[in-house]
């Protein structure tokens, strides 16, 4: 399955997130901290305003609590929109 965002969205694949351990300690899922940084898989088209400033490939940094979690053939992603994600990583 293909997706495509529509305006000014940007589909985002989440990096890994970290396991940070403290002395052999296993740190469950539900306490990872949340990636702020990702790789741009999809972006629309923009709108006659905003036009697109991103582009497939780049890896951002976002908000933390940006964006919708979407799940796709058991790949996790964000949708955001573009004015949500704060700064590109060169």
């Amino acid at each position: 399955m293909t997706i495509r965002p529509l305006s000014d969205r940007v589909l985002i694949e989440p990096a890994e997130a970290e396991v940070k351990t403290a002395g052999g300690i296993i740190i469950p899922d539900s306490a990872k901290e949340k990636p702020l940084k990702g790789k741009v898989v999809a972006t629309g088209n923009g709108t006659k305003d905003e036009e697109m400033v991103v582009k497939v490939g780049d890896t951002v940094l976002y908000g933390k609590y940006a964006g919708t979690e979407i799940e796709v053939e058991g790949a996790k992603y964000l949708m955001m929109r573009q004015s949500d994600i704060l700064a590109i990583v060169e």
